[in-house]
Order: C-alpha cells, then sequence, then structure tokens
C-alpha cells in the first residue's frame, strides 16, 4: 500500500489533486487506515496512470472517467475519442497558425521581423524550397498526388499548416486525386519528393544504356 503523498509525487500531481479524483469517484484508494489516511493500491496506481495518460492529451475528466469505466471492452470508444480529440487540436492549431499570422503581419507594418523566430512554414516557403529542389511544377503535383493517395488526412493537415484558404485545398486535393492510383510501398516511398520512382530512373538508365550501345 502506498500513502497519497507518495503516489502524488510519484506522478508529478499535488495532494489536492488527488482528493478532487477521489471525490469525482475517477481514483479511489482501495484502503482507508482508522485515522482516516489514504492508501493506493498497484491498480488504483494504474488507473491514476491511465487517467495521467489521457489528460495529456487533453480529454475532459468526465469523459476519462466514462472511459476507464466501460474498461477494455471500450476500445473502439477510446479511440472514437483520441481520434475527435486529434481533429480538435488540428482546428485548434489552425486556429493559432491563424493567429500568428496576423500578429506577424502587423509586426512588418511596425517594421520588425519575426518571420524566423515565428518558426512557420508557408505556402510561398515551400514552393520556395521546393523550387530550389529542382522541383517544377509537374513533379510538385506528382508529390501531392503521392501524399493524396497515401495520407490524405496528413495531407489536408499538411495544406492548412501552409495557411492555404479552404477553396484552394480542395481544389489541390481534387487534382491530386485525379493523377491516378500511385504506389504506396516501394519505390514510391523510397522516391524523391517530387514522386518520381524507382521505375522512372530504371527507365532513364535504360535509355542511356542503349544510347551509349
Amino acid at each position: 500500500m502506498t500513502p497519497i503523498s507518495q503516489i502524488a509525487r510519484r506522478h508529478g500531481l499535488s495532494r489536492s489533486t488527488l482528493l478532487y479524483y477521489d471525490r469525482l469517484g475517477l481514483v479511489r484508494p482501495s484502503y482507508r487506515t482508522s485515522a482516516g489516511y489514504r492508501l493506493y493500491q498497484e491498480e488504483d496506481e494504474a488507473r491514476l496512470s491511465q487517467v495521467c495518460e489521457y489528460r495529456r492529451t487533453g480529454l475532459a475528466l468526465k469523459e476519462i472517467a466514462g472511459l476507464l469505466d466501460r474498461g477494455a471492452g471500450a476500445r473502439s470508444d477510446t479511440a472514437r475519442a483520441l481520434e475527435a480529440r486529434v481533429k480538435a487540436l488540428n482546428r485548434e492549431i489552425a486556429a493559432l497558425r491563424g493567429q500568428q499570422e496576423i500578429a506577424l503581419a502587423l509586426l512588418r507594418r511596425l517594421g520588425r521581423h519575426h518571420d524566423r523566430e515565428a518558426r512557420s512554414m508557408t505556402k510561398d516557403k515551400w514552393v520556395a524550397l521546393l523550387r530550389a529542389a529542382g522541383l517544377g511544377d509537374t513533379e510538385m503535383m506528382q508529390w501531392h498526388a503521392a501524399f493524396e493517395h497515401q495520407a490524405p488526412e496528413g495531407h489536408q493537415d499538411f495544406l492548412e499548416s501552409l495557411g492555404i484558404p479552404p477553396a484552394e485545398i480542395a481544389r489541390i486535393r481534387r487534382t491530386s486525386a485525379t493523377q491516378g492510383n500511385l504506389p504506396q510501398t516501394g519505390s514510391a516511398n523510397k522516391s524523391h519528393a517530387a514522386g518520381s520512382g524507382g521505375a522512372t530512373r530504371h527507365r532513364a538508365k535504360s535509355r542511356a544504356a542503349g544510347a551509349r550501345g
């Protein structure tokens, strides 16, 4: 059995937090001494560890309690809750990026430039980076097509992170989706960001060999 003060230190929590969890019925100690001191056993601490882990994702205590009380059979519920949380975080991140861009624009008007401190990537910066790497419009479109076919939701998140307007994102994704079925493993994963795979390089080598012959 472990006293409340030791459990609190072990998990980086305050004693008052554990008392609050007890009142909510979220994590209750299995035993109390005759003097009223709370004692936690291994099962109690395991539940507390789960609570702490879910709290770090930002899930509400009430939602966490429901997931834990449903037990091992709630895996699908847990997955849905975490997926919803990821989507909510994506929206929050997009909103914060928007606020950041507005703040940077206002700073530029004041003659201050903090773009490097912002640690953000914009559409113009990304396009310039790809062009510096030697990619043209066709290769960029192939890159987007590969992204769309292999990770459509990730592609959406990435485009949003660049601050691209929703209408333009929809157009890029529609165009990317019509580029044909690209290979999702093997050479496609090892290819250049432009999306040109090993087969393309093989054909180029074959043509070069034929020219030498």
